[in-house]
């Protein structure tokens, strides 16, 4: 049954959603074209930018796509990805979380969606970073040749460390039901944010009071 207007809460803007799911068609298709050239026996992977040729040209512009759209990303969510001590209470009861039972007074955000943040953000700036060292033709032949193959081990590192943790921030957002459909449509119910993220829910209840209280 479809909540009420009066029982959904904006969770996620239209700007954040649309921002959210360029990051994600784009590292999809970095992430299965990488693969691609990684392993040899998903060489037909490459084939999702085209051709194998094509592929090697567009790959390093997708992922610079996938960097920009991310930096909004990071600032947009930054000063909500501090550690506090409600996060470590949190990590203290991991066994309740996994049951699907909240602990800690959870804000916008709990500590292994920080955790997700944080982890995104390093892989995705070692990634920028090599990505540009090994970028044929335009900056290799800058570099030496220690240094480029230095940078196709952090590039091949840092790939797979981001595959692995978006799988699991994926699997995490169907598991906690509701999760999927704030990043589609932008709401939740009251009762989801008042279990999953008390303290949030609290302050966007304050919020809706100083609201009325000026109307008013």
């Amino acid at each position: 049954m479809m909540p009420q207007d009066n029982e959904k809460i904006i969770r996620h803007k239209p700007i954040e959603r649309i921002n959210h799911w360029a990051v994600v068609i784009c590292f999809l298709f970095t992430a299965i074209s990488g693969l691609g050239f990684f392993f040899p026996s998903l060489n037909w992977f490459m084939n999702i930018l085209g051709t194998p040729q094509l592929a090697r040209i567009l790959h390093p512009f997708v992922g610079t796509a996938m960097f920009l759209l991310f930096v909004f990303m990071f600032f947009r969510y930054f000063h909500h990805n501090f550690i506090n001590k409600e996060d470590i209470k949190w990590a203290k009861n991991i066994g309740k979380v996994l049951k699907n039972e909240e602990a800690g007074d959870v804000g916008q955000y709990n500590l292994g969606q920080k955790g997700v943040y944080w982890v995104v953000t390093i892989c995705l700036l070692l990634l920028a970073v090599s990505g540009v060292i090994m970028w044929r033709p335009y900056f290799a032949d800058f570099f030496s040749i220690p240094i480029y193959r230095a940078a196709i081990i952090v590039h091949s590192i840092s790939a797979i460390a981001l595959i692995i943790m978006i799988v699991v921030h994926a699997y995490a957002a169907i598991w906690v039901k509701g999760s999927v459909r704030a990043m589609v449509e932008g709401w939740v119910t009251r009762g989801w944010a008042k279990k999953h993220h008390p303290r949030w829910y609290r302050e966007i209840v304050e919020k809706e009071k100083q609201q009325q209280q000026e109307k008013n």
